[in-house]
Parts: structure tokens; sequence; C-alpha cells
């Protein structure tokens, strides 16, 4: 059941709004009533046309600067009736200073108040129908033209090695986790040794932290010394997953994972999570600690070794039936092996195999990394933090990735390809997010869906490729090939460093995006993408996966193409058709592309340049090709200079797209090369090394346009820029829309990507296009009964009307019976409640009297 009512003001304002240009001042409007906008209560989340979404507050956030005040926010999706050629309709607003009403803006979702200081309050009020209803929260301005969250940095550490960490703030996800309609932040803090995947040496713990927007410490998450910390490890959702109305977070957890709650900024409660009873009647505890040190190691290889006839590939006769043919060196020892002899040949590829293949490979160094143990799924609840449910993760690791080619080539990396972790959230159904976790793409390639019924974890499906087979796990080139199972084999190699939710198919029901694959939202292969190798690269004409990369974006890119298309970057080099590539994402077609013959890392998405249509693309080809520099939607080469490929944000008032680069301070430095306009975020710092992202960016509050959210230098608090140019798109708050709102849940995985409307949102926008979610239906006329002596006289309107709540005069009917009385002519309005418009033709003004 959704909160489709409505809270009244009480003040007819048919004159104040529609009639006004965005940013006019009416000198009639009045003071508001006494008593201020009503307290906003818990309730269910918005369901617009069958899909569930998060019932925001207005988001209303006022920036100090220049002698003035800008003030933006929020045009919900549950208040959109319409379009119009200057933006969405159906709801106006008025906005108040100080308890005075000092404009009405109709064509837009922000204002510049020149009469502000930092110490004015703002509150602003949807008119609908020419009824003004309450105000939202009030807002006072953000007086340095930044906002503070203040944050707890946890304590420093030191590793088993002796060495010591200290932490800073890393990625950042949202969820409305207390049911107040305002977002709240869960931020993972990362300890100043985390690692990539492939680095040797030990991490501090990973924690999340979960803060509202004024800093109160709500819980934070510790997830222990079992998961190793860096950006391919923790990957954390944040949304509403069994439909409450409050954000769950859900993450990868293991033995000495814990929770704690906090009151008033100090910790009340720890608690860990339940470890599963199999486990316990195995004796695992919270107290164990599955690291490995480099002797850890130098046994476990003793012991893979000893038990080599036993390896189920071994025994099926896939991998040579001794360790000296699979290491190429002359038989000498009796299998079974010995323990003695186990040891020689640990030591022997340890000391001389592993360093003969690659001077990178020092395995007597080898620690930190946790390849055994237990691995859960947690889900926890957004506010308190307590642990709902965990159950056991897959897809599972198996081996130490062994299986997965991390033996296989000449870098011998334990522990890498088997680790790396993705996830998101998707409407898999159309209706409700579903969690979504994967493991693994350079080879075997393993995604499973979940959901959460408010208290079970319940698996969705699980689509795995299967290992990629080997006839040799110390000698083979993996990369590229299918896996062993016969449904989803196609698919391994074909992920990315992260993966996108989207309707590919236009059935209504997200699929996920995996770079050179797509599976279906029943977790089926969508397609699997191969084209033919080009002259100068490995093996002209031969077909093979378009294969692995870092960066993909999907969405609306070419609006004057049916469907969502998705532009990639490939790293295979000499192996990959392409280099970059736009397809179709419906079908995986190929529309157009290069060749690069090399690691092509990076590629971004933006409408940099407005005079031409859709969205521009480009990558990090070589130069002088005809595929490098700025494209086209439709691959035409516009010029050799091309913005940055690290991150973009939707900042600017004309629609067109700023993009995000760093400074040699690491400083994110937000450029528009449309407007020719450049600032820098001071005092701030980017993540994840030469990736350069910030912890979020996202339409997290005011109007439709995104904040960039970073963390100060010293990471004593995250920083939030919103956008202070006047804009006129008037568009519905993106978290509104369900692809957009998906892949921002994912930004936080791995290598953060940025996140797309399922619509073409660019400075030359189609309102046309944008979605209403909002029901049409038809209000029912009053009617009005006259009684002798004309002292008794009433009018009647339809009670409980689900799409409609009624005004006479101003003043809303809430009689049982819809019954009001009538003294002379009145102006009776059926305003549509929120998720509903009005049915084309129909009336929703009446003027009425007694005797009629």
């Amino acid at each position: 059941m959704n909160r489709f009512t409505i809270p009244v003001r009480g003040a007819l304002a048919a004159l104040a709004v529609g009639c006004l240009a965005a940013g006019s001042v009416s000198p009639a409007l009045a003071a508001p009533s006494a008593g201020g906008p009503a307290a906003r209560e818990h309730a269910e989340p918005l369901t617009l046309s069958g899909t569930q979404l998060e019932d925001l507050d207005r988001g209303l956030v006022a920036v100090a600067a220049d002698d003035q005040v800008f003030l933006s926010w929020r045009l919900l999706a549950s208040e959109v009736r319409g379009a119009s050629a200057g933006g969405m309709t159906g709801t106006g607003f008025v906005v108040y200073r100080d308890g005075e009403r000092i404009a009405a803006v109709d064509s837009s979702t922000n204002y510049v108040d020149p009469g502000g200081t930092a110490e004015s309050r703002y509150a602003v009020a949807p008119v609908v129908n020419g009824v003004e209803l309450d105000a939202g929260e009030e807002a006072t301005a953000w007086g340095r033209g930044y906002h503070d969250l203040p944050l707890q940095k946890p304590a420093d550490g030191v590793t088993p090695a002796g060495e010591a960490y200290t932490y800073s703030a890393n990625d950042v996800s949202v969820g409305d986790v207390t049911g107040d309609g305002a977002y709240e932040y869960v931020v993972k803090w990362d300890p100043s040794n985390s690692k990539d995947v492939s680095q040797k040496g030990y991490t501090g713990n990973t924690y999340l932290d979960t803060y509202t927007l004024e800093g109160e410490l709500l819980n934070r998450i510790d997830l222990g010394v079992n998961i190793r910390s860096g950006a391919h490890y923790t990957q954390f959702l944040v949304q509403d997953f069994d439909g409450d109305g409050r954000s769950e977070i859900m993450v990868k957890t293991a033995p000495g994972t814990s929770s704690t709650t906090y009151d008033d900024g100090a910790a009340a409660s720890t608690s860990h999570v339940t470890l599963p009873e199999a486990d316990v009647a195995a004796g695992v505890g919270h107290g164990d600690d599955y690291r490995m040190s480099a002797a850890d190691y130098r046994e476990h290889v003793i012991d893979l070794f000893a038990a080599w006839h036993e390896h189920p590939e071994v025994a099926a006769g896939n991998w040579p039936a001794t360790l000296e043919e699979a290491l190429g060196i002359d038989a000498a020892h009796d299998y079974p092996l010995s323990r003695a002899d186990a040891t020689e040949l640990a030591d022997y590829f340890i000391d001389e195999y592993a360093p003969g293949r690659s001077g990178r490979n020092d395995l007597t160094t080898f620690e930190g990394f946790v390849i055994t143990g237990p691995e859960y799924l947690t889900v926890f609840d957004g506010e308190t933090g307590a642990e709902l449910d965990t159950v056991d993760y897959d897809p599972a690791r198996g081996d130490d990735g062994l299986l997965w080619g991390d033996y296989a080539m000449s870098r011998i990396e334990p522990g890498n390809r088997v680790d790396r972790f993705l996830a998101t959230t998707a409407y898999l159904d159309g209706e409700k997010p579903s969690a979504v976790f994967a493991r693994g793409y350079y080879t075997r390639t393993a995604v499973a869906a979940y959901d959460f019924d408010g208290e079970r974890l319940s698996q969705r499906w699980l689509a795995d490729s299967g290992h990629v087979p080997m006839d040799n796990p110390f000698d083979a080139a993996p990369h590229g090939s299918d896996g062993s199972d016969p449904v989803y084999g196609e698919i391994a190699s074909q992920g990315f460093h992260s993966m996108m939710p989207a309707d590919l198919d236009g059935d209504g029901r997200q699929e996920i995006f995996y770079g050179g694959a797509a599976l279906d939202d029943d977790g089926g292969v969508l397609y699997s993408t191969t084209d033919t190798l080009p002259a100068g690269s490995a093996a002209p004409g031969e077909t093979a996966k378009l294969g692995h990369g870092d960066a993909m974006h999907v969405g609306d890119l070419d609006p004057d193409r049916p469907g969502l298309e998705a532009w990639t970057v490939h790293e295979s080099g000499a192996w990959a058709p392409y280099g970059s590539v736009m397809r179709d994402a419906a079908t995986g077609d190929v529309l157009f592309g290069a060749y690069s013959g090399r690691d092509t890392g990076r590629g971004m998405v933006g409408d940099v340049d407005p005079n031409t249509p859709g969205l521009e693309v480009w990558a990090s080809m070589p130069g002088g090709t005809d595929a490098s520099g700025l494209l086209s939607a439709t691959g035409e080469h516009l010029g050799d200079e091309t913005p940055g490929t690290n991150a973009s944000i939707r900042f600017a008032g004309d629609g067109t797209t700023s993009i995000i680069g760093r400074d040699g301070d690491s400083q994110p430095v937000v450029r528009n090369t449309a407007a020719g306009t450049e600032w820098v975020a001071e005092g701030t710092r980017t993540n994840n090394g030469t990736k350069g992202n910030p912890s979020l960016v996202a339409d997290v509050l005011g109007d439709w346009r995104e904040e960039l959210i970073v963390p100060t230098e010293d990471s004593s608090a995250l920083r939030f820029y919103t956008s202070t140019d006047q804009t006129d798109i008037k568009l519905p708050t993106l978290m509104h829309d369900a692809q957009y709102r998906s892949q921002v849940s994912g930004q936080q995985t791995s290598y953060n990507q940025p996140a797309y409307p399922g619509y073409y949102l660019a400075s030359d926008v189609d309102y046309g296009d944008v979605p209403v979610l909002t029901e049409a239906a038809a209000p029912a006329a009053p009617k009005v009964k006259d009684r002798k002596g004309g002292e008794r006289d009433e009018v009647k309107v339809r009670a409980g009307h689900p799409a409609f709540t009624y005004f006479v005069d101003g003043e809303p009917v809430t009689s049982a019976n819809g019954k009001v009385a009538l003294e002379g002519d009145a102006v009776v309005v059926a305003i549509p409640n929120p998720g509903y418009r009005v049915e084309q033709g129909a009336q929703t003004r009446w003027e009425v009297g007694a005797g009629e």
C-alpha cells in the first residue's frame, strides 16, 4: 500500500503558479500558515507503473554565493503528469524564505534569491491545479558553497608483518535507510595498504559506515580480517530489497565480520554475523584468521602437490598425471607423492619455476591473501546495522585460482582471477530490486541474483560459465575461450570491471550488461558478442570474443535509434576485434568500432558538443587513426582532441556533460568543454589511484543534476558539491528512473562507471520521450444538494478516491462521506494524488453554488 495522502497548506494559488515565469516574484503571495510544514512519517515505497521506487522528500538544497542564494529541489516522478516543449508538467512550486513567500516557479526546479543570506531559512511547497500543498522540510544555506558531512575515521592499525596503516574514505553508496525520504550515505573506509587483487601483502580491515547528511553515524560494519581490502574485493549494495520503505545493505562477509550500532555518536552494541550450522559443526569461529603468510602458502602448495593424483582434473585425464610433466621437468618421483617429494617439488615451483616464468613471480613473499575459508553473503538493516540474514556466498571460489587460470600464464598470481568481484542491483522482474553478485571475468564468469523478502535471502538464478578447460594448469592461455558449462560456457572471458543493469531488450525488465556479453532478466544468455579479427591482429580472419575491458557505458546514447546503445573499450590487444566499439544494447550487434591492437584502457560518453546530435564518445585509441579523437554517436569523427575519461557529471545548467579529472595533488577538476569552464574542488581528493574517481556522482539532492561527493584531504568529512547554474530544464529526479537508480547502486564496484537514465538525457532532451510514470484517471464531478431553507446546502465529492483528493475553496475534504457544508458559491478542485495524473480531457475544477 502506497502513501497517497496529500498534506495541504490550505491556500488557493491558481494565480500564483502557472502564470509566472521561473524565478519571478508575486507581490500578492501570503505568508504560510502557522505551524510550518507537517512532519513526514515513515511510509512504504512508491510504486509507479508497477515499479518500486524510493519515496523521496523534496531534497531542497540552498547555496549562498555572490551575495545571493541558489535553491534547487526535487520534482518527484509521482508528481509528473505530462510533458510540454519546456519541461515536465503537473506541479509548480512556491518558494518561502523565513516564512514569507518570495517566488512562484513553474518552468524549473531552481531559483536564485538575491535577497537571501547564509542565515536564511527556505522551504518549497508544490502547487497542483492551483492548490498549494504543504511545504517540505526547511533548509539553510551552505555558506561555503559546499556541504561537509563529518566522518568518524577508524583507528589506525598494524599488520601481522608489523606494517602500520591508516584509513581514508573511499567509495560511497546511498539509500534511505530510515524511511524518512532523505538519503543516508554508506561510506567505505579503505586502509592505506589496500591492494589490487594481484598485489601481495597484508591489508587492514575494510569498514562500512552509514551516516545521515548531517554526519550522525548510525552503524559501522567491520568486515574483519578475512575480507581483504581493495577495489576488487568489497562490493556493497544499498537499496530497499524487501519493500518496507527502508534500504538494506548487502555485502560479502566472512568469519569475523561484525556490526556495531551507534547511538548519538557512541557505540551501543556489537554483534557478529551468524555462522551457518555446518560451519559451526566444522569448528569455524569468529576468531579464525585465514590470511596466509609466506610460510602458510608454501604449506598450501605442498598440500596441493601431495594430493595431485586426486585432483578431479588429473583423475579425469584432463591434466598431466605428474607434476614433472606439468612443469616441464624430468620425471623423478613416484605417485602418490610422499610428503618429502611434494615438499621438494613445491620448493622447486616457488624458488625456480615461478621466477623462471616471470621476474614478477616472487612467491617467497606471497602473503596477506585469503584463498581458503568460508565466504558469506549478509544483508544488514541499513539503519541499525543489525544482521538480517546470512547465507553462503555463491559463486564460491572453489580453489586458490588454479582452475581459474591464475597459474597458467607467465605471471603466476594465486588469488587473482578467482577474487574479482562485482555487484549491482537490478529490477529483474521489472517491479522490485534484486541483488546481483558476480565473481570472475577474465576466464570463468559466474553471476548470481538474490532476493530478500525481509527475513530470508534466496537465490533467484545463477549463471556460471564453468571453468575454461586447460590441458595444463601451469602452461595454458585460458583467456578468450569458452567455459565448460554447455549453456553458459560462451560468457567466459567476456566480463568487465563493472556491470550495468538496463532494460536492454525493452521488455520492461532489466538485464545485466556484462561487457562482451549480456544476461537476460531470467539469467539466460541474451548474447555473447564475437567478431572477426582484422588484418594486423594476432589471427586475421579468425572469430574472437570482444573480451574483457575496463570501461562501459549503457544508455540511450543515440536518440535517433530505437532502444539503448553500449559503448565499450577492450584490453585484449591483438586478440580483440575492437579496441573501442558501439553496439546495439539489445542484440550486441556492432554499430561501429575500430581495432586498436593494444590495451585500450579508457573510454567515456557525454554531451560535450551540443551542436552534434546524440552523446559523443571517445576512447584511448591510438592517435591518428579514424577511431581516435572525439566521435559522434554514429561514429563520425568530430575532432582530434578529447576530454578526460576518469568520470563524468551532469552539472551544467544547459544539460551538457562535465568531465571530472584530477590535478597533480589528486584534487578533482571539473571541466565543461562546451562552455570552456573549469574549477577545482580544493582540499578534497579523488579515489582509487590512477582511476581518479569521486566517492560518488549521483542525483542525491536538489534538481535533476548530479552532486559531486568526494572526501576531504584528511578524510575528516565527505564534501558535497551541487550545481548552482540556473537551468530551465525541468525533469524529475534521476533517482526515480529505475535504470539510473540501479546503475548508481553499482557505481561503487571496482572501476566506478557513470550512471545513465533509461531515456536520452542531454542539452537537446526531448521531454516527450521522458517516461511519465503516473497513472491516468478521471475525477468524478461533485454533486450539490440544495436543502429547503438554504441553511443545510452541501456539496458531495467521492470520499476516499484513490486517485484524487478534493478541495472546496482551497480546503481538503476530510469527511468520511465526502460532504461539505455549502454557503453560497464555491470552487471545487480535484488534485491528483501522488502516482496519478488527470486523464486527457477530464475536468478537474468546478464552480458550484447553492440552488444548483
